[in-house]
């Protein structure tokens, strides 16, 4: 089947397979006389193997490691658990980060009268830099 049509198949844009493919992490479609890509079922499963595990958040690195799993019939279940639990550690580093980022941003509009008026203590806030939302 031509781009487009595995696109539609995966939810994917034309041009993020193709950007899939030259980081090799699915295998080059075969090419038509034409010089069309030609994709498979295969790749469509390789596809959509990619796209759920970007949907949970995992990185294109990770994806190739994951992938690589995924194709490896002599794989260890243990292998795939780590990097799910590696990843599960990076997300709630990341839901810390966004907390203390939420928690700053209610000091900052704490302190904003949001009226209509120019002086915005936000901005001041701002533009004082890095250790300005500890007030």
């Amino acid at each position: 089947m031509n781009i487009s049509k595995a696109a539609q198949a995966t939810g994917l844009t034309a041009k993020t397979i193709r950007y899939y493919e030259s980081l090799k992490l699915i295998s080059p479609a075969h090419r038509l006389e034409n010089g069309y890509r030609d994709y498979n079922e295969s790749h469509l499963r390789e596809l959509s193997f990619i796209s759920h595990a970007r949907e949970l958040g995992f990185t294109l690195k990770e994806c190739s490691d994951l992938l690589g799993l995924y194709n490896d019939n002599g794989r260890k279940s243990a292998d795939v658990k780590s990097l799910a639990l590696k990843k599960i550690a990076d997300v709630e580093d990341k839901i810390s980060q966004l907390q203390v980022i939420r928690e700053s941003l209610q000091k900052l509009t704490e302190c904003c009268h949001g009226d209509d008026m120019p002086d915005c203590p936000i901005i001041d806030r701002l533009a004082k830099g890095k250790d300005s939302t500890s007030a």
